[in-house]
């Protein structure tokens, strides 16, 4: 069928009582939402929009064939779905509210810290330490730059530069992922105490990948890039990113569970930044408590990005901090997971202060009289 339904959760609101009960919560989060849309696109073209409340999908589920039907009955489920926490050896990462991924770059030429922690080893595990005091769930270690332009990196060189942070952090008691798209990279990684795979590639660069995640029973990261060989931001032309970058993820979320990778493993990044223009970022972000009709939980990968600078008079990496916070901020009302951050004591303070928002949101209402 070239027909594909997508179902937009628009209208994100503090809690149920705020409708009166009419909301739902998105994906098991302290996200909710009361309206939505129901958008069928054909051959590429959107041809049919719905609007509709949290109590009006049957009515609109009558206007569609039956084969767009179930699969929107599915992302209805999906949207609602409580994700189990994702285990990282002896830890337990709780996905009810926002987990904060701290980054740790071991690559001579990291845009964000310019390869301070790759020639400085004490600096980097010194950074690790402070990230994980400040609050950080993960420690993602990545030895690649994957910035426009970088020039792709050896394997034998990724393991020199990721392998001593993953045992300095290992032995923090650390939750560990490594930001790699090579088997080799991952295999070594898991074994020096590493928990997670983060592929920017979606496990398409390496064949090897799925198989090693798939045996390793290990928590994986699927994230959407146009590129399918070295440049992982070649070919990024869109008629409609936000469906293109879901249906993108669809795809690779079935490809990894039909390679015997369980489901309750899998998390999606949409990737930011990555063979994207400022209009196509800002579009996903606006759009993606869409994501959450996946089935899987959300990471958001937006710090120190490209666009802030864009949007904020070219201001450098390390001065992008605001522009991260907000991003951050903007990821969790709409029901992310897991923010992958630089700066993680900000960004755990600004989780703290809006989750004490959402509980108070919660109870706002407790005391007024209901008609």
């Amino acid at each position: 069928m070239s027909a594909r339904v997508y179902l937009h959760p628009i209208s994100v609101v503090t809690g149920p009582q705020v409708e009166e009960g009419a909301a739902i919560r998105l994906a098991g989060t302290m996200a909710y939402a009361s309206r939505f849309a129901l958008v069928v696109r054909e051959n590429g073209k959107p041809v049919q929009r719905v609007l509709f409340g949290a109590r009006g999908l049957e009515a609109v589920l009558t206007s569609l064939d039956p084969e767009l039907a179930e699969e929107a009955q599915r992302q209805w489920a999906n949207l609602q779905k409580v994700h189990q926490p994702l285990q990282a050896g002896e830890r337990t990462i709780r996905l009810d509210q926002p987990q904060v991924m701290g980054v740790l770059n071991v690559t001579p030429d990291s845009f964000s810290d310019g390869g301070e922690f790759l020639e400085r080893p004490d600096a980097g595990r010194a950074h690790a330490a402070d990230m994980l005091e400040a609050g950080a769930a993960i420690i993602d270690i990545g030895g690649e730059s994957t910035r426009p332009g970088a020039a792709a990196t050896w394997e034998g060189d990724e393991k020199e530069r990721v392998l001593p942070a993953v045992e300095y952090c290992a032995a923090m008691g650390a939750a560990i992922s490594v930001d790699t798209r090579r088997a080799g990279v991952l295999e070594a990684a898991l074994a020096a105490g590493a928990h997670i795979a983060n592929d920017v590639s979606a496990l398409r660069y390496d064949p090897r990948t799925a198989e090693l995640v798939a045996n390793s029973a290990c928590p994986v990261v699927l994230m959407h890039a146009p590129g399918t060989g070295e440049d992982l931001h070649e070919g990024g032309e869109y008629e409609d990113v936000v469906s293109e970058v879901f249906d993108f993820l669809k795809d690779a979320r079935e490809r990894a569970i039909a390679g015997g990778i369980a489901e309750d493993r899998i998390v999606l990044d949409p990737g930011i930044g990555f063979g994207k223009t400022l209009a196509d970022n800002l579009a996903i972000i606006n759009a993606l408590p869409l994501y959450h009709a996946l089935g899987s939980p959300l990471l958001l990968g937006v710090s120190r990005k490209r666009m802030i600078g864009a949007l904020s008079n070219e201001e450098p990496a390390h001065e992008r901090l605001g522009g991260s916070v907000a991003l951050a901020t903007k990821g969790m009302e709409a029901g992310v997971h897991i923010l992958r951050v630089h700066d993680v004591k900000q960004t755990v303070q600004a989780r703290n202060v809006w989750r004490g928002l959402r509980d108070a949101g919660l109870t706002d209402f407790a005391q007024l009289p209901m008609d």
